[in-house]
């Protein structure tokens, strides 16, 4: 398996997995063609050194996984950097194979190459089983997450 900077190419896959659960189906627009919004998205996200946006590919080089690595900037903790992980998905077929949990190891190690003091990600309610496989891997309920909406 590999671990590579996502493509245009890769856009369709990446959707594809974002929009194949139950809350991803209902904000999602997965069609063909994908509406523009999301290569534009694409293009913003890859432009930006802050951003990684990375695809796992099986040995027959499909696309099987993929997150969003942020960095951000802080004041806070001495001008530290946060690592924030975004939209985690594994393709069905692959779940429960151990793959999350190498995507995860090299997000970490990413985040540390990078000076991050602390890498965090947030998690919807209603995917429990997200949430422990994230405090499997060590993460910690910490703090009290708040969203205003705002469309």
């Amino acid at each position: 398996m590999t671990i590579r900077s996502a493509l245009k190419k890769d856009v369709v896959a990446i959707v594809e997995m974002i929009a194949n659960d139950k809350l991803g189906k209902r904000r999602e627009n997965f069609q063909s063609p994908l509406p523009n919004s999301y290569y534009e998205a694409f293009y913003n996200i890859t432009t930006d050194p802050n951003q990684e946006l990375m695809v796992l590919e099986n040995d027959s080089q499909e696309v099987i996984g993929t997150l969003q690595l942020s960095f951000i900037q802080y004041l806070t903790y001495q001008g530290g950097i946060r690592a924030q992980i975004e939209a985690v998905r594994i393709h069905e077929e692959y779940r429960g194979k151990g793959i999350g949990q190498e995507l995860f190891k090299w997000a970490i190690a990413r985040a540390k190459e990078k000076g991050a003091h602390v890498v965090q990600l947030t998690t919807d309610k209603k995917r429990p089983e997200a949430l422990a496989f994230y405090e499997k891997l060590g993460f910690k309920a910490s703090h009290a997450g708040m969203k205003l909406h705002l469309i």
